[in-house]
C-alpha cells in the first residue's frame, strides 16, 4: 500500500510519532478502480473517507431532469465523501465516480472514530480538514450565485491546475455549471485573447 501522500497530507496538520503512524496506516483500507466505477452512488450510505492516492474523483448528484451537477474533484492528494450522509449515518444524494483507473485509501468512520479517540491529535486534522471543505463549498456556492462562467472557469482552472488537460470539457462544463458548447466558444475566446 502507496502511503506517503496521505502522511505527507496528514502532516500538513499534524505531527505524528512512528507508532501514530504506524496505527493510522492500519486502519485505512487500499481499493482500486476502474475507469467509470462508482464508489458510491445515490441512496447508498457513506461509510468511508476516501483520500485519493492515484487518478481523480468526482462528486456528483442528478437532479430531476437527470443533468448531472458536479460537487468536486478529488486528484490525488484529496480527501472526498458525502459528508451529509456519513455524518447523519443517512442515505445520501452524492454519487462518486472514477473518471480513469484510480487508487483510493478508505478509512471507515468507525476506524476514524476510534482514531480520534486512540491518537486526539487526529480530532484536529479532521476538524481542519472539514473547516477545509465547508470553506471551499461555501466559496464554490458564492461564485456559482455571483461571478460570471468566464470567471468560474478561470477559478476553475486554478483550483484544478493538473486536471484542465486531462477532464473531458463535458466535465468541466457541468462543475461551472455551462454547456459544453458554451465553454469551449468561452475558451476559443480566451486563446484568442492571450
Amino acid at each position: 500500500m502507496q502511503t506517503s501522500l496521505i502522511l505527507a497530507n496528514v502532516g500538513k496538520h499534524i505531527d505524528l510519532q512512528a507508532d501514530e503512524s504506524a496505527f493510522f496506516i492500519s486502519l485505512l483500507k487500499e481499493k482500486q478502480l476502474k475507469r467509470k466505477q462508482h464508489l458510491l452512488r445515490e441512496n447508498d450510505i457513506c461509510l468511508q473517507s476516501v483520500f485519493v492516492n492515484t487518478g481523480c474523483l468526482r462528486g456528483y448528484t442528478l437532479d430531476k431532469n437527470g443533468y448531472e451537477h458536479i460537487l468536486q474533484f478529488a486528484p490525488p492528494g484529496w480527501w472526498i465523501a458525502d459528508m451529509y450522509s456519513m455524518l447523519t449515518r443517512q442515505p445520501g444524494e452524492l454519487f462518486i465516480e472514477a473518471l480513469e483507473d484510480t487508487e483510493v485509501l478508505q478509512l471507515h468512520v468507525d476506524d476514524r472514530d476510534r482514531l480520534m479517540r486512540e491518537v486526539p491529535k487526529f480530532e484536529r486534522f479532521f476538524r481542519i480538514i472539514l473547516e477545509n471543505s465547508l470553506i471551499t463549498f461555501r466559496q464554490r456556492l458564492m461564485e456559482n450565485l455571483g461571478l460570471p462562467a468566464r470567471e468560474r472557469y478561470l477559478l476553475f482552472c486554478k483550483r484544478y491546475p493538473t486536471l484542465i488537460e486531462r477532464l473531458p470539457q463535458k466535465q468541466v462544463a457541468a462543475y461551472i455549471g455551462v454547456t459544453p458548447e458554451f465553454l469551449s466558444k468561452m475558451r476559443a475566446e480566451l486563446l484568442k485573447g492571450k
